[in-house]
């Protein structure tokens, strides 16, 4: 297939995009599924089993359910900014998505096509990663203002400041594979980390630096122990307490949506991303791979809410200033002097 030319390229783009929104739209559906079922088994429970078999019509159930209630929006509210807020929070959740590989370049001989399994690819899309998802916390931010509720200013604000705070962590935290791979380019940074027996993957050589991030993205994608923002006990649900129907729901997606984000952060960073045994001689073997490398940390998502217990506010903040921070600036210096006694 002649790449070059303008109208195949517009076309095949725009087949990705749908086909990786989709994707992520179906994996965000059956992951709430998943959480409820192995919520329930964890707690002894059946968990939802009626619509469908075995429940797996579910998700969309509730979907329809959610969509029929009823569109609230408080008269004292800031109305357009009210309305703004959970469209930026999906709109950054999204975005992310373009630049992860799901697989290597893929060759379909008897139709000579070949074309990448990646949405876009640009010399910086690591650094791209980092500024999009940093937005998000303005979509949280802004729905609590907005809505002229205290308990709403509150769990806005106090989400915030977790984001912002755990967001450095876990910037820090990539500086490390940075250093060792020499590139912002998460497809060649994948490539670097290939073989079918893992021994290059960047985990062996970041140990702590993936202990960082994967406590850095529990935190930044407000989940236990780290749900300061929805503690119901103390805020009522947080930042959208005043949120109904639809506008609920894109905030209730973002969440899982930047789930599934960190969690492809993590396999492309740290775990080889599609890399796996035989993908050099089947390379659509990557895509299987790769989403099992994520439903695996969705998975830990679901364990630890089912075992761990909510910190305290206090307890939360000075474990990411006092703790993960100083942790990743010592892990920078110390992959900092090896790397340069290494090539020097």
């Amino acid at each position: 297939m002649d790449w070059n030319n303008p109208y195949i390229h517009s076309v095949m783009l725009l087949v990705g995009i749908t086909v990786a929104f989709l994707t992520i739209m179906l994996l965000v559906a059956f992951t709430v599924l998943a959480e409820r079922r192995v919520l329930a088994f964890i707690q002894g429970r059946v968990g939802p089993n009626r619509v469908g078999y075995g429940g797996v019509l579910q998700p969309f159930a509730d979907f329809i359910k959610t969509m029929m209630k009823e569109d609230l929006v408080p008269d004292q509210s800031t109305r357009f900014v009210f309305l703004l807020a959970p469209m930026i929070a999906i709109v950054t959740a999204i975005m992310a998505i373009i630049v992860y590989p799901f697989g290597p370049t893929i060759t379909i001989p008897f139709l000579h096509w070949t074309f990448p399994l990646v949405i876009a690819r640009f010399d910086v899309a690591l650094l791209y990663v980092l500024g999009v998802t940093s937005v998000g916390v303005y979509g949280i931010a802004l729905a609590g203002w907005s809505s002229n509720n205290k308990y709403s200013l509150m769990g806005g604000l106090r989400s915030s400041a977790q984001m912002i705070s755990y967001e450095l962590a876990l910037g820090l935290s990539l500086i490390g594979v940075i250093l060792i791979c020499g590139t912002l380019d998460i497809y060649n940074i994948v490539e670097q980390q290939s073989g079918w027996y893992g021994l290059q993957w960047n985990i062996f050589y970041q140990p702590l630096g993936f202990i960082l991030y994967l406590i850095a993205a529990i935190a930044e994608t407000n989940r236990v122990p780290f749900d300061l923002p929805e503690a119901e006990t103390e805020l009522v649900a947080g930042f959208h307490t005043e949120y109904s129907s639809i506008k609920f729901l894109l905030f209730f997606n973002a969440e899982y949506i930047n789930m599934i984000t960190v969690s492809m952060l993590a396999t492309t960073l740290f775990l080889g991303g599609w890399n796996g045994p035989g993908v050099a001689q089947f390379p659509v073997l990557g895509v299987f791979y790769f989403f099992a490398k994520i439903l695996f940390f969705l998975f830990l998502y679901i364990w630890l809410r089912g075992t761990l217990p909510r910190f305290r506010f206090d307890q939360l903040m000075n474990f990411g200033w006092k703790f993960l921070m100083p942790a990743a600036i010592l892990n920078i210096i110390l992959t900092a002097t090896i790397v340069f006694l290494t090539t020097s």
